[in-house]
Protein backbone atom coordinates (compact mmCIF):
# COMPACT_ATOMS: atom_id res chain seq x y z
CA UNK A 1 0.00 0.00 0.00
CA UNK A 2 1.18 3.79 -0.89
CA UNK A 3 -0.77 6.64 0.59
CA UNK A 4 -0.07 10.02 -1.45
CA UNK A 5 -2.24 13.26 -0.88
CA UNK A 6 -4.32 10.71 1.68
CA UNK A 7 -5.33 8.50 -1.33
CA UNK A 8 -4.37 4.77 -0.73
CA UNK A 9 -3.07 2.78 -3.85
CA UNK A 10 -2.33 -0.48 -4.27
CA UNK A 11 1.25 -0.91 -5.74
CA UNK A 12 2.46 -4.91 -6.76
CA UNK A 13 5.85 -5.78 -5.88
CA UNK A 14 5.76 -8.87 -7.49
CA UNK A 15 8.75 -12.04 -7.29
CA UNK A 16 9.17 -13.06 -10.61
CA UNK A 17 4.99 -14.84 -9.53
CA UNK A 18 3.72 -16.91 -12.69
CA UNK A 19 0.59 -16.47 -13.36
CA UNK A 20 -1.72 -18.89 -14.49
CA UNK A 21 -0.08 -19.54 -18.44
CA UNK A 22 -4.21 -18.89 -19.80
CA UNK A 23 -4.09 -15.66 -18.73
CA UNK A 24 -1.04 -15.16 -20.99
CA UNK A 25 -2.29 -17.36 -24.45
CA UNK A 26 -5.79 -16.93 -26.74
CA UNK A 27 -8.53 -18.84 -26.19
CA UNK A 28 -11.23 -19.07 -28.60
CA UNK A 29 -14.36 -17.79 -27.14
CA UNK A 30 -16.68 -20.58 -26.87
CA UNK A 31 -14.47 -23.39 -26.51
CA UNK A 32 -14.94 -26.33 -24.21
CA UNK A 33 -12.11 -26.42 -21.29
CA UNK A 34 -11.86 -30.12 -20.20
CA UNK A 35 -9.84 -31.66 -17.43
CA UNK A 36 -5.76 -32.24 -18.77
CA UNK A 37 -4.43 -35.69 -18.45
CA UNK A 38 -1.45 -35.44 -15.79
CA UNK A 39 1.59 -33.95 -17.45
CA UNK A 40 5.28 -34.78 -16.44
CA UNK A 41 7.42 -32.78 -14.07
CA UNK A 42 10.13 -31.20 -15.55
CA UNK A 43 13.41 -30.00 -13.09
CA UNK A 44 15.78 -27.38 -14.23
CA UNK A 45 18.52 -29.75 -15.01
CA UNK A 46 16.31 -31.60 -17.38
CA UNK A 47 14.88 -28.79 -19.11
CA UNK A 48 18.75 -27.12 -19.73
CA UNK A 49 19.50 -30.85 -21.36
CA UNK A 50 17.68 -30.42 -24.28
CA UNK A 51 19.29 -27.76 -25.45
CA UNK A 52 20.49 -28.48 -29.08
CA UNK A 53 18.33 -28.07 -32.40
CA UNK A 54 17.99 -32.17 -32.42
CA UNK A 55 16.23 -32.10 -29.15
CA UNK A 56 14.68 -28.81 -28.05
CA UNK A 57 12.44 -28.11 -25.34
CA UNK A 58 11.43 -24.66 -23.53
CA UNK A 59 9.40 -23.50 -20.63
CA UNK A 60 6.74 -20.92 -21.12
CA UNK A 61 5.21 -19.74 -18.29
CA UNK A 62 6.73 -23.04 -16.35
CA UNK A 63 4.39 -25.03 -19.10
CA UNK A 64 7.32 -27.37 -20.90
CA UNK A 65 7.19 -27.42 -24.79
CA UNK A 66 8.91 -29.74 -27.23
CA UNK A 67 9.59 -27.20 -30.28
CA UNK A 68 11.91 -29.65 -31.57
CA UNK A 69 9.62 -30.55 -34.91
CA UNK A 70 7.44 -27.40 -34.65
CA UNK A 71 11.02 -25.69 -35.61
CA UNK A 72 10.84 -26.60 -39.23
CA UNK A 73 7.42 -25.14 -39.61
CA UNK A 74 7.83 -22.28 -37.08
CA UNK A 75 5.95 -18.99 -38.99
CA UNK A 76 8.91 -17.16 -37.69
CA UNK A 77 11.49 -19.72 -38.63
CA UNK A 78 14.19 -21.56 -36.73
CA UNK A 79 14.55 -18.60 -34.51
CA UNK A 80 12.32 -20.05 -32.22
CA UNK A 81 15.39 -23.02 -31.41
CA UNK A 82 16.95 -19.63 -29.40
CA UNK A 83 14.51 -21.29 -27.07
CA UNK A 84 16.23 -24.33 -26.44
CA UNK A 85 16.60 -25.41 -22.86
CA UNK A 86 16.12 -22.55 -21.00
CA UNK A 87 12.78 -20.49 -19.57
CA UNK A 88 11.74 -18.59 -22.92
CA UNK A 89 9.08 -16.56 -21.20
CA UNK A 90 10.29 -13.16 -22.52
CA UNK A 91 10.79 -14.95 -25.56
CA UNK A 92 7.56 -15.87 -26.18
CA UNK A 93 5.91 -12.78 -25.15
CA UNK A 94 7.99 -10.37 -27.06
CA UNK A 95 7.78 -11.98 -30.39
CA UNK A 96 3.93 -12.95 -30.81
CA UNK A 97 2.20 -9.17 -30.02
CA UNK A 98 -0.86 -11.05 -31.56
CA UNK A 99 -0.42 -13.91 -28.66
CA UNK A 100 -0.31 -17.44 -29.44
CA UNK A 101 -3.32 -19.89 -29.29
CA UNK A 102 -3.47 -22.08 -26.86
CA UNK A 103 -4.84 -24.93 -28.88
CA UNK A 104 -0.65 -24.83 -30.57
CA UNK A 105 0.73 -24.45 -26.99
CA UNK A 106 -1.33 -27.44 -25.68
CA UNK A 107 0.20 -29.39 -28.62
CA UNK A 108 3.59 -28.53 -28.02
CA UNK A 109 3.63 -29.50 -24.49
CA UNK A 110 4.89 -32.64 -22.73
CA UNK A 111 5.06 -30.98 -19.01
CA UNK A 112 5.53 -28.25 -16.41
CA UNK A 113 8.06 -27.29 -14.55
CA UNK A 114 8.50 -28.29 -11.30
CA UNK A 115 7.42 -26.11 -8.09
CA UNK A 116 9.40 -23.22 -7.66
CA UNK A 117 12.04 -23.49 -10.44
CA UNK A 118 11.31 -19.87 -12.07
CA UNK A 119 9.98 -18.54 -8.86
CA UNK A 120 13.43 -16.71 -8.09
CA UNK A 121 12.65 -14.93 -11.86
CA UNK A 122 13.82 -10.96 -11.73
CA UNK A 123 10.32 -10.59 -13.71
CA UNK A 124 6.47 -10.34 -12.68
CA UNK A 125 4.17 -11.04 -15.42
CA UNK A 126 1.27 -10.33 -13.42
CA UNK A 127 0.54 -6.55 -14.73
CA UNK A 128 -2.16 -5.86 -17.75
CA UNK A 129 0.51 -2.70 -18.78
CA UNK A 130 2.17 -5.17 -21.60
CA UNK A 131 -0.79 -6.84 -22.45
CA UNK A 132 -2.86 -3.25 -23.55
CA UNK A 133 0.22 -2.29 -24.97
CA UNK A 134 0.52 -5.13 -27.39
CA UNK A 135 -2.96 -4.42 -27.78
CA UNK A 136 -2.87 -0.69 -28.68
CA UNK A 137 0.43 -0.98 -31.16
CA UNK A 138 -1.31 -4.16 -32.84
CA UNK A 139 -4.01 -1.94 -33.86
CA UNK A 140 -2.17 1.31 -34.69
CA UNK A 141 -0.34 -1.16 -37.59
CA UNK A 142 -3.78 -2.16 -38.58
CA UNK A 143 -5.16 1.20 -38.51
CA UNK A 144 -2.43 2.36 -41.03
CA UNK A 145 -1.96 -1.00 -43.07
CA UNK A 146 1.78 -1.61 -42.29
CA UNK A 147 2.61 -5.15 -42.14
CA UNK A 148 4.46 -5.89 -38.58
CA UNK A 149 7.44 -7.63 -40.39
CA UNK A 150 8.99 -6.03 -43.82
CA UNK A 151 8.22 -2.50 -45.59
CA UNK A 152 8.73 -1.23 -48.75
CA UNK A 153 11.27 1.40 -47.10
CA UNK A 154 13.41 -1.33 -45.45
CA UNK A 155 14.29 -3.23 -48.44
CA UNK A 156 15.27 -0.02 -50.16
CA UNK A 157 17.58 0.88 -47.91
CA UNK A 158 19.31 -2.78 -47.75
CA UNK A 159 19.73 -2.38 -51.76
CA UNK A 160 21.70 0.46 -50.46
CA UNK A 161 23.61 -0.34 -47.98
CA UNK A 162 24.64 -3.52 -49.61
CA UNK A 163 25.53 -1.87 -53.38
CA UNK A 164 27.57 0.80 -51.14
CA UNK A 165 29.44 -1.59 -49.15
CA UNK A 166 30.14 -3.87 -52.14
CA UNK A 167 31.51 -0.56 -54.42
CA UNK A 168 33.17 0.75 -51.54
CA UNK A 169 35.07 -2.44 -50.87
CA UNK A 170 35.80 -2.88 -54.72
CA UNK A 171 37.00 0.59 -54.65
CA UNK A 172 39.15 0.44 -51.64
CA UNK A 173 41.28 -2.75 -54.07
CA UNK A 174 41.43 -0.42 -57.24
CA UNK A 175 42.60 2.92 -55.14
CA UNK A 176 46.39 2.71 -55.22
CA UNK A 177 47.04 5.76 -53.40
CA UNK A 178 46.67 5.67 -49.18
CA UNK A 179 44.47 8.92 -48.56
CA UNK A 180 41.78 7.64 -51.40
CA UNK A 181 42.18 3.99 -50.28
CA UNK A 182 41.50 4.70 -46.56
CA UNK A 183 38.17 7.37 -47.43
CA UNK A 184 36.93 4.21 -49.41
CA UNK A 185 38.25 1.95 -46.33
CA UNK A 186 36.34 4.28 -44.12
CA UNK A 187 32.98 4.72 -46.70
CA UNK A 188 32.99 0.40 -46.35
CA UNK A 189 33.06 0.69 -42.57
CA UNK A 190 30.64 3.22 -42.70
CA UNK A 191 28.36 1.06 -44.87
CA UNK A 192 28.61 -2.09 -42.84
CA UNK A 193 27.71 -0.29 -39.60
CA UNK A 194 24.23 0.31 -41.43
CA UNK A 195 23.80 -2.56 -42.49
CA UNK A 196 24.15 -4.17 -39.21
CA UNK A 197 21.50 -1.68 -38.23
CA UNK A 198 19.11 -1.61 -40.83
CA UNK A 199 19.57 -4.69 -42.32
CA UNK A 200 20.98 -7.93 -40.18
CA UNK A 201 19.20 -6.58 -37.24
CA UNK A 202 15.87 -7.01 -38.30
CA UNK A 203 16.86 -9.94 -40.14
CA UNK A 204 17.98 -11.88 -37.15
CA UNK A 205 14.88 -10.68 -34.90
CA UNK A 206 12.54 -11.96 -38.12
CA UNK A 207 11.72 -8.89 -38.47
CA UNK A 208 12.92 -7.63 -42.15
CA UNK A 209 10.28 -9.91 -43.81
CA UNK A 210 8.07 -12.11 -43.85
CA UNK A 211 9.58 -14.23 -45.48
CA UNK A 212 11.99 -16.37 -43.08
CA UNK A 213 13.96 -17.62 -46.25
CA UNK A 214 14.69 -13.41 -46.40
CA UNK A 215 14.77 -13.02 -42.66
CA UNK A 216 17.72 -15.73 -42.87
CA UNK A 217 19.43 -14.14 -45.77
CA UNK A 218 18.84 -10.47 -43.70
CA UNK A 219 20.78 -12.12 -40.90
CA UNK A 220 23.78 -13.76 -42.77
CA UNK A 221 24.78 -10.00 -44.17
CA UNK A 222 26.72 -9.89 -40.43
CA UNK A 223 28.56 -12.69 -41.11
CA UNK A 224 29.09 -10.80 -44.82
CA UNK A 225 30.75 -8.00 -43.11
CA UNK A 226 32.94 -10.47 -40.80
CA UNK A 227 31.25 -10.71 -37.72
CA UNK A 228 28.91 -13.99 -36.37
CA UNK A 229 24.94 -14.31 -37.04
CA UNK A 230 24.92 -16.77 -34.20
CA UNK A 231 27.37 -15.21 -31.63
CA UNK A 232 25.14 -12.03 -31.90
CA UNK A 233 21.67 -14.03 -31.72
CA UNK A 234 23.08 -15.38 -28.21
CA UNK A 235 24.42 -12.14 -26.99
CA UNK A 236 21.89 -10.28 -28.40
CA UNK A 237 19.14 -11.78 -28.51
CA UNK A 238 19.29 -14.21 -25.24
CA UNK A 239 21.23 -12.18 -23.08
CA UNK A 240 20.17 -8.33 -24.01
CA UNK A 241 17.14 -8.17 -24.63
CA UNK A 242 15.42 -9.57 -22.00
CA UNK A 243 17.41 -8.83 -19.46
CA UNK A 244 18.60 -5.36 -20.02
CA UNK A 245 20.72 -3.27 -17.54
CA UNK A 246 20.11 -6.25 -15.22
CA UNK A 247 23.11 -7.72 -13.40
CA UNK A 248 22.78 -11.45 -11.09
CA UNK A 249 24.11 -9.99 -8.05
CA UNK A 250 25.20 -13.51 -6.79
CA UNK A 251 27.09 -14.31 -9.61
CA UNK A 252 28.95 -10.75 -9.66
CA UNK A 253 29.78 -11.30 -6.17
CA UNK A 254 31.66 -15.19 -6.95
CA UNK A 255 33.35 -13.45 -10.00
CA UNK A 256 34.73 -10.30 -7.43
CA UNK A 257 35.97 -13.71 -5.26
CA UNK A 258 37.54 -15.27 -8.31
CA UNK A 259 34.85 -17.97 -8.12
CA UNK A 260 33.44 -19.33 -11.54
CA UNK A 261 30.92 -21.65 -11.28
CA UNK A 262 30.02 -24.24 -13.95
CA UNK A 263 27.53 -23.55 -16.53
CA UNK A 264 24.62 -25.19 -15.03
CA UNK A 265 24.47 -23.46 -12.06
CA UNK A 266 24.18 -19.98 -13.32
CA UNK A 267 21.33 -17.67 -13.49
CA UNK A 268 20.09 -16.86 -17.63
CA UNK A 269 19.11 -13.86 -15.83
CA UNK A 270 21.55 -10.98 -16.37
CA UNK A 271 22.69 -8.73 -19.30
CA UNK A 272 25.82 -9.57 -20.97
CA UNK A 273 26.30 -6.63 -22.24
CA UNK A 274 27.02 -4.17 -19.43
CA UNK A 275 30.03 -5.99 -18.64
CA UNK A 276 31.32 -7.62 -21.81
CA UNK A 277 31.01 -5.54 -25.19
CA UNK A 278 33.76 -2.94 -23.37
CA UNK A 279 35.84 -4.71 -20.74
CA UNK A 280 37.55 -1.81 -19.73
CA UNK A 281 34.52 0.33 -19.60
CA UNK A 282 32.24 -0.15 -16.41
CA UNK A 283 28.79 0.45 -17.48
CA UNK A 284 26.46 -0.93 -14.15
CA UNK A 285 26.89 0.66 -10.68
CA UNK A 286 27.32 -2.72 -8.72
CA UNK A 287 30.09 -3.36 -10.80
CA UNK A 288 33.58 -3.13 -8.76
CA UNK A 289 34.94 -0.09 -9.86
CA UNK A 290 38.87 0.20 -10.84
CA UNK A 291 40.80 3.36 -10.30
CA UNK A 292 41.20 3.06 -14.28
CA UNK A 293 37.79 4.40 -14.66
CA UNK A 294 37.80 7.33 -13.20
CA UNK A 295 39.29 8.04 -16.87
CA UNK A 296 36.49 5.99 -18.95
CA UNK A 297 35.03 9.06 -20.11
CA UNK A 298 38.44 10.28 -21.79
CA UNK A 299 39.02 7.08 -23.54
CA UNK A 300 35.90 4.76 -24.12
CA UNK A 301 35.00 7.04 -27.41
CA UNK A 302 38.49 5.34 -28.45
CA UNK A 303 37.63 1.55 -27.12
CA UNK A 304 34.32 2.07 -29.18
CA UNK A 305 35.88 2.04 -32.49
CA UNK A 306 37.68 -1.48 -31.59
CA UNK A 307 34.10 -3.01 -30.72
CA UNK A 308 33.91 -5.06 -34.38
CA UNK A 309 37.28 -6.22 -33.97
CA UNK A 310 36.99 -7.46 -30.40
CA UNK A 311 33.63 -9.25 -31.44
CA UNK A 312 35.50 -10.40 -35.21
CA UNK A 313 38.92 -12.17 -33.65
CA UNK A 314 37.55 -12.86 -30.25
CA UNK A 315 34.63 -13.35 -29.34
CA UNK A 316 33.17 -14.52 -32.11
CA UNK A 317 35.81 -18.07 -31.90
CA UNK A 318 35.64 -18.02 -28.17
CA UNK A 319 31.44 -18.76 -28.29
CA UNK A 320 31.75 -20.78 -30.92
CA UNK A 321 34.31 -23.29 -29.68
CA UNK A 322 33.17 -23.30 -25.69
CA UNK A 323 29.64 -23.20 -27.13
CA UNK A 324 28.51 -20.71 -24.37
CA UNK A 325 29.10 -16.72 -23.77
CA UNK A 326 29.58 -16.38 -20.47
CA UNK A 327 26.64 -17.54 -18.55
CA UNK A 328 24.73 -18.08 -21.81
CA UNK A 329 24.49 -21.66 -23.03
CA UNK A 330 25.33 -21.48 -26.79
CA UNK A 331 24.72 -25.32 -27.85
CA UNK A 332 20.76 -23.58 -29.49
CA UNK A 333 23.00 -22.28 -32.49
CA UNK A 334 26.26 -24.09 -32.05
CA UNK A 335 24.73 -27.65 -30.75
CA UNK A 336 24.63 -27.57 -35.12
CA UNK A 337 26.91 -28.95 -37.36
CA UNK A 338 25.62 -26.95 -40.35
CA UNK A 339 25.78 -23.91 -38.35
CA UNK A 340 29.61 -24.61 -37.36
CA UNK A 341 30.54 -25.26 -40.89
CA UNK A 342 28.75 -21.95 -41.93
CA UNK A 343 30.83 -20.19 -38.81
CA UNK A 344 33.92 -21.23 -40.18
CA UNK A 345 33.29 -21.22 -44.21
CA UNK A 346 32.01 -17.30 -43.34
CA UNK A 347 35.20 -16.73 -41.32
CA UNK A 348 37.49 -17.72 -43.71
CA UNK A 349 35.64 -16.38 -47.05
CA UNK A 350 35.20 -12.46 -45.42
CA UNK A 351 38.77 -12.32 -44.12
CA UNK A 352 39.79 -13.06 -47.80
CA UNK A 353 37.80 -10.25 -48.89
CA UNK A 354 37.92 -8.10 -46.52
CA UNK A 355 41.73 -8.83 -45.39
CA UNK A 356 43.57 -10.97 -48.24
CA UNK A 357 42.64 -9.04 -51.05
CA UNK A 358 43.75 -5.73 -49.79
CA UNK A 359 47.30 -7.41 -49.19
CA UNK A 360 47.29 -8.51 -52.40
CA UNK A 361 46.80 -5.27 -54.26
CA UNK A 362 48.46 -2.75 -51.64
CA UNK A 363 50.80 -4.89 -49.89
CA UNK A 364 50.84 -6.22 -45.91
CA UNK A 365 50.88 -2.91 -44.01
CA UNK A 366 48.63 -0.64 -46.22
CA UNK A 367 46.06 -3.63 -46.38
CA UNK A 368 46.44 -3.98 -43.11
CA UNK A 369 45.70 -0.54 -42.10
CA UNK A 370 42.91 -0.57 -44.34
CA UNK A 371 41.50 -3.21 -42.43
CA UNK A 372 41.60 -1.73 -39.34
CA UNK A 373 40.41 1.82 -40.52
CA UNK A 374 37.19 0.50 -41.75
CA UNK A 375 36.39 -1.84 -38.38
CA UNK A 376 37.35 1.47 -36.85
CA UNK A 377 34.46 3.66 -38.17
CA UNK A 378 32.30 0.58 -38.03
CA UNK A 379 32.68 -0.20 -34.92
CA UNK A 380 33.04 3.48 -33.43
CA UNK A 381 29.47 4.59 -35.12
CA UNK A 382 27.53 1.27 -34.17
CA UNK A 383 28.78 1.60 -30.71
CA UNK A 384 28.42 5.15 -30.44
CA UNK A 385 24.15 4.26 -31.21
CA UNK A 386 23.79 1.16 -28.86
CA UNK A 387 25.38 2.93 -25.72
CA UNK A 388 23.38 5.81 -25.53
CA UNK A 389 20.43 3.68 -25.37
CA UNK A 390 21.31 2.19 -22.07
CA UNK A 391 24.38 3.62 -20.14
CA UNK A 392 22.74 7.50 -19.92
CA UNK A 393 21.92 9.95 -17.47
CA UNK A 394 18.28 8.89 -15.64
CA UNK A 395 18.66 5.42 -17.07
CA UNK A 396 17.57 2.68 -14.29
CA UNK A 397 20.00 -0.94 -13.44
CA UNK A 398 18.46 -3.61 -11.82
CA UNK A 399 20.35 -5.99 -9.40
CA UNK A 400 19.04 -9.99 -8.79
CA UNK A 401 19.41 -10.85 -5.20
CA UNK A 402 18.31 -13.67 -3.11
CA UNK A 403 17.70 -11.92 -0.09
CA UNK A 404 14.51 -11.88 1.32
CA UNK A 405 12.32 -8.83 1.86
CA UNK A 406 9.63 -7.71 4.59
CA UNK A 407 6.68 -10.54 3.20
CA UNK A 408 9.29 -13.75 3.39
CA UNK A 409 10.03 -14.56 0.13
CA UNK A 410 9.15 -11.28 -1.57
CA UNK A 411 12.16 -9.46 -3.08
CA UNK A 412 13.09 -5.86 -3.28
CA UNK A 413 13.79 -5.65 -7.04
CA UNK A 414 12.95 -2.41 -7.90
CA UNK A 415 15.53 -1.01 -10.81
CA UNK A 416 17.24 2.30 -9.91
CA UNK A 417 19.57 4.71 -10.90
CA UNK A 418 23.25 4.87 -9.87
CA UNK A 419 22.37 6.95 -7.06
CA UNK A 420 20.14 4.65 -5.86
CA UNK A 421 16.28 6.15 -6.57
CA UNK A 422 13.75 4.71 -8.62
CA UNK A 423 12.11 7.30 -11.33
CA UNK A 424 8.95 4.74 -11.59
CA UNK A 425 8.26 6.35 -8.00
CA UNK A 426 7.66 9.58 -9.30
CA UNK A 427 5.74 8.35 -12.92
CA UNK A 428 3.61 6.39 -10.74
CA UNK A 429 2.58 9.46 -8.44
CA UNK A 430 2.17 11.70 -11.41
CA UNK A 431 0.04 8.82 -12.95
CA UNK A 432 -1.95 8.59 -8.83
CA UNK A 433 -2.20 12.94 -9.37
CA UNK A 434 -3.30 12.85 -13.00
CA UNK A 435 -6.35 9.89 -11.43
CA UNK A 436 -7.16 12.53 -9.19
CA UNK A 437 -7.54 15.35 -11.30
CA UNK A 438 -9.67 13.84 -13.83
CA UNK A 439 -11.82 11.19 -11.82
CA UNK A 440 -11.54 12.65 -8.42
CA UNK A 441 -9.84 9.80 -7.01
CA UNK A 442 -6.59 8.07 -7.86
CA UNK A 443 -7.41 4.58 -6.34
CA UNK A 444 -5.57 2.65 -8.93
CA UNK A 445 -3.77 -0.20 -9.23
CA UNK A 446 -0.24 0.53 -10.99
CA UNK A 447 2.08 -1.98 -12.75
CA UNK A 448 5.15 -3.64 -10.75
CA UNK A 449 8.74 -2.12 -10.22
CA UNK A 450 9.63 -5.40 -11.74
CA UNK A 451 7.08 -6.06 -14.57
CA UNK A 452 9.06 -7.35 -17.78
CA UNK A 453 7.87 -4.18 -19.79
CA UNK A 454 8.38 -1.57 -17.19
CA UNK A 455 11.89 -2.29 -16.70
CA UNK A 456 12.64 -2.33 -20.34
CA UNK A 457 11.34 1.34 -20.62
CA UNK A 458 13.41 1.65 -17.38
CA UNK A 459 16.42 0.92 -18.73
CA UNK A 460 16.21 1.68 -21.91
CA UNK A 461 16.31 5.57 -23.56
CA UNK A 462 14.85 7.23 -26.72
CA UNK A 463 16.73 9.61 -28.72
CA UNK A 464 15.07 11.91 -31.42
CA UNK A 465 11.84 10.45 -30.75
CA UNK A 466 9.28 10.09 -33.68
CA UNK A 467 11.81 11.37 -36.04
CA UNK A 468 11.83 9.11 -39.06
CA UNK A 469 15.12 10.35 -40.65
CA UNK A 470 17.13 9.48 -37.26
CA UNK A 471 14.76 6.30 -37.31
CA UNK A 472 15.96 4.91 -40.84
CA UNK A 473 19.49 6.59 -39.57
CA UNK A 474 19.70 4.11 -36.49
CA UNK A 475 17.91 1.85 -37.84
CA UNK A 476 15.51 2.06 -35.62
CA UNK A 477 18.09 2.20 -32.31
CA UNK A 478 16.70 5.61 -32.00
CA UNK A 479 13.04 4.34 -30.36
CA UNK A 480 15.13 2.44 -28.47
CA UNK A 481 12.33 1.82 -26.14
CA UNK A 482 10.16 0.47 -28.96
CA UNK A 483 12.41 -2.06 -30.12
CA UNK A 484 12.80 -3.43 -26.77
CA UNK A 485 8.98 -3.81 -26.35
CA UNK A 486 8.64 -5.07 -30.01
CA UNK A 487 11.52 -6.65 -31.35
CA UNK A 488 9.59 -8.29 -34.02
CA UNK A 489 8.49 -5.66 -35.50
CA UNK A 490 10.57 -3.82 -38.69
CA UNK A 491 12.14 -0.89 -37.15
CA UNK A 492 10.26 1.18 -39.96
CA UNK A 493 7.49 1.39 -37.98
CA UNK A 494 8.85 2.52 -35.00
CA UNK A 495 8.03 5.96 -35.46
CA UNK A 496 4.35 5.46 -36.46
CA UNK A 497 3.75 3.70 -32.69
CA UNK A 498 5.93 5.79 -30.80
CA UNK A 499 3.31 7.60 -29.53
CA UNK A 500 0.75 5.03 -28.69
CA UNK A 501 4.17 3.17 -26.80
CA UNK A 502 4.96 6.81 -25.03
CA UNK A 503 1.37 7.50 -24.24
CA UNK A 504 0.19 4.48 -22.66
CA UNK A 505 3.04 4.53 -20.26
CA UNK A 506 2.36 7.63 -19.15
CA UNK A 507 -1.05 6.50 -18.53
CA UNK A 508 0.41 3.39 -16.46
CA UNK A 509 2.63 5.60 -15.00
CA UNK A 510 5.76 3.78 -16.60
CA UNK A 511 9.10 6.19 -17.21
CA UNK A 512 9.58 7.42 -20.62
CA UNK A 513 13.09 8.67 -21.04
CA UNK A 514 14.37 10.21 -24.56
CA UNK A 515 16.57 12.74 -25.49
CA UNK A 516 16.19 15.29 -27.90
CA UNK A 517 18.85 14.26 -30.60
CA UNK A 518 22.13 11.90 -30.50
CA UNK A 519 23.73 14.81 -29.88
CA UNK A 520 22.30 15.30 -26.82
CA UNK A 521 22.32 11.51 -25.71
CA UNK A 522 26.13 11.45 -26.46
CA UNK A 523 27.87 13.56 -24.13
CA UNK A 524 25.06 12.59 -21.50
CA UNK A 525 26.50 9.29 -21.92
CA UNK A 526 29.85 10.78 -21.83
CA UNK A 527 28.94 12.73 -18.21
CA UNK A 528 27.46 8.97 -17.04
CA UNK A 529 30.33 7.51 -17.71
CA UNK A 530 32.57 9.85 -15.93
CA UNK A 531 30.32 9.21 -12.94
CA UNK A 532 29.75 5.39 -13.00
CA UNK A 533 33.83 5.86 -12.49
CA UNK A 534 33.86 6.72 -9.30
CA UNK A 535 32.05 4.54 -5.95
CA UNK A 536 30.07 1.34 -6.38
CA UNK A 537 26.60 1.33 -5.89
CA UNK A 538 25.59 -1.41 -3.21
Amino acid sequence: KTTFQGITTTINMCNGNIPAPESHIQTPIGTAITAAPALKTISKTELASHNTPRSAWCSVHSQVLDITAFSKTHPGGDTILLAAGKDATVLFETYHPRGVPQSLVKKLQIGVMEKGAFQDSFYSWDSEFYKVLKKRVVNRLEERGLSRRGSVEIWIKGILFLVGFWFSLYKMYVTPTLPTAAAWSLSMGIFAAMIGTCIQHDGNHGAFAKSNLINKLAGWTLDMIGASAFTWEVQHMLGHHPYTNVLDGEEEAKKEKGIDCPLEEKDQESDPDVFSSFPLVRMHPYHEPQWFHAYQHLYAPILFAAMTLAKVFQQDFEVATSQRLYHIDAKCRYGSIWNVIRFWAMKVITLAYMLGIPIYFHGVLMGLGLFVIGHCACGELLATMFIVNHVIEGVSYGKKVSSEGPNGNEKVVKPSTMYGDTPMEITQKDAMQRAIDKKGNGDIVLVPYNDWAAVQCQTSVNWAPGSWFWNHFSGGLSHQIEHHLFPSICHTNYCYIQDVVESTCREYGVPYQSEKSLFVAYFKMLSHLKLLGREKSE
